[in-house]
């Protein structure tokens, strides 16, 4: 089904000099009930009467904390009492943060439906929905410039713009929120599986909605309305699929209902397009660059041969006996001293297998140790890689571990031939 957000626009100046402006404002209700149009009919049957006040009241609830005293409490955490606005809801944080605010809020909205508790779940789901939505929202997505003050100067405005914030028009508009056909994904059979995956999908939001900014402000300083509009209702229809797939698994969570396939293709996952903990903000700042072979950072699913030109990851490896080069498509490129920090969610993976090594044409003459650490311990005690050595073919326990390092050192020489590869790292559950 087909929504539409009209915004007058006049009335922007209110909101952009309101204490704390959330993102997209008017249109998350046609956001959110783009998303339960998209639900299978035995969940909006679940959700019943529900679905209305959740499309037009519950899914702004972080936006209400002090003027519905009797909503607050559904976007209020029981580790923070007292604590009305949490700023995690509208803005991105931090991987650890926003995953923890995940896991809270689904896990409080799955807790009441399986009590019968609809009306609870539904508040408690208005709350996640609108994290999420605010999370894949391009005016709260560049880091501590939900203003655009800073931003500004990058991308200077015309005259009639260049001193006022343009947070609120970066995310109003008028245009049509519509994911018709859409099929909503499980995201875990567990909460904190859930959450985890929901934290991956809100990333890939965040990284899309920085991609709208820049075609937003442009056509806003050109005066194209048609263009302006059709880039933020790029970014509203990606939000819409992210709610879709929360507000799916939280009712199969509930109901314990969940279909063969889905469930078997949630038994690996590709670590690698997860943000490591050294990207708080979903870039690498310079901090986390190394310095061998040249000075830069971690190139996910390819290699660069003097810094500049991308070459697949390749890595040698003992297959049957014999050695031979393989190409992957998943993984990371990195160079020496490189640390990759991965939460991960407590005992719902059984095992992280990974391929560790260097680069079969680039790391001819490189020296790399490379080791993995759970909760801060070894996990693997691994001989140095050098030269045309093959790469370490790793299956490793991660029984209780929440914190995943993977770190490659320079083990001797000038470091120019150190492109080290994590290759097709990933998560597995125990088979069943």
């Amino acid at each position: 089904m087909t929504r539409h957000i009209v915004f007058i626009a006049a009335s922007f100046v209110t909101v952009l000099f309101a204490p704390h402006a959330g993102a997209w404002g008017g249109p998350h209700g046609p956001i959110t009930r783009a998303a339960l149009d998209a639900l299978p009919a035995w969940q909006q049957e679940v959700l019943g009467a529900e679905r209305q006040p959740l499309a037009s009241l519950y899914c702004a609830l972080p936006d209400l904390v002090y003027s519905r005293a009797d909503l607050a409490p559904y976007a209020m955490m029981d580790s923070r009492p007292g604590v009305k606005y949490l700023v995690g809801l509208h803005l991105p944080a931090s991987p650890a943060d926003n995953y923890a605010l995940l896991t809270y809020f689904l896990g409080r909205a799955v807790d009441a439906l399986r009590t019968n508790n609809v009306a609870g779940a539904a508040r408690y789901a208005g709350t996640l929905v609108h994290m999420l939505e605010d999370w894949s929202c391009p005016a709260h997505v560049v880091p501590d410039d939900n203003m655009f003050t800073l931003f500004k100067q990058f991308l200077p405005p015309p005259e009639k713009y260049a001193h006022v914030p343009l947070h609120s028009l970066v995310e109003s508009g008028t245009f049509t929120v519509a994911i018709d056909g859409y099929r909503p994904s499980l995201a875990g059979t567990s909460v904190p599986e859930a959450a985890f995956i929901l934290l991956r999908r809100s990333q890939e939001g965040t990284r899309f909605a920085r991609g709208q900014v820049v075609p937003i402000l442009n056509a806003l300083y050109a005066g194209d309305t048609n263009a302006w509009n059709a880039a933020q209702q790029t970014a509203a229809c990606f939000g819409a699929r992210l709610a879709a797939d929360a507000l799916y698994t939280l009712i199969c969570l509930a109901r314990d209902r969940f279909g063969p396939d889905e469930a078997g293709a949630l038994q690996r996952i590709d670590l690698t397009y997860y943000a490591p903990l050294e990207a708080p903000d979903l870039y690498l700042p310079q901090a986390a660059f190394f310095s061998r072979p040249y000075w830069g950072y971690a190139t996910v699913g390819a290699s660069l041969r003097d810094g500049k030109t991308a070459v697949p990851l390749a890595l040698r490896v003992s297959e049957a006996g014999r050695e031979t080069i393989r190409v992957f498509e998943h993984g990371v490129g990195v160079g020496t001293r490189s640390v990759l920090t991965y939460l991960i969610p407590k005992d719902v993976y059984a095992r992280f297998q990974v391929s560790a090594g260097l680069h079969a044409e680039l790391g001819g003459s490189g020296h790399v140790r490379f080791e993995i650490l759970g909760n801060g311990k070894r996990l693997a005690d691994l001989s140095p890689v050098q030269g045309t050595m093959p790469a370490h073919t790793l299956d490793l326990p991660l029984a209780g571990i929440t914190n995943l390092q993977l770190i490659a050192t320079s083990a001797g020489g000038d470091g120019s031939g150190n492109h080290a590869v994590w290759g097709a790292p990933r998560l597995l559950k125990e088979e069943r």
